[in-house]
């Protein structure tokens, strides 16, 4: 019992903290623009991830400071709803 209790427990996140996300695409290139164009005047980490075997699919994986749930929220959602981004982790 008291291990499903744990299980469905949510992390205790504490704001401000360095969030990562991965952002996976076609180009990396334009990957590298949607990050810029998202995080605007946010300082943010960026670094290249990996190449699929038949070299489709790239990946970048970018961090920032995050204030808030909300934010994090926020910026999980941009990069999710651009075009150039097939999946954000």
């Amino acid at each position: 019992m008291i291990l499903d209790d744990k299980i469905k427990a949510k992390p205790n996140i504490e704001y401000p903290c360095e969030w990562g996300f991965k952002l996976i695409g076609r180009d990396k290139k334009k990957l590298q623009e949607c990050v810029s164009n998202i995080m605007k005047e946010k300082d943010y980490k960026c670094r290249d991830g990996n190449i699929s075997k038949n070299g489709k699919f790239v990946s970048l994986n970018t961090s920032c400071e995050v204030c808030s749930k909300e934010e994090r929220d926020r910026l999980f959602k941009a990069f999710q709803e651009h075009n150039d981004i097939n999946i954000v982790i």
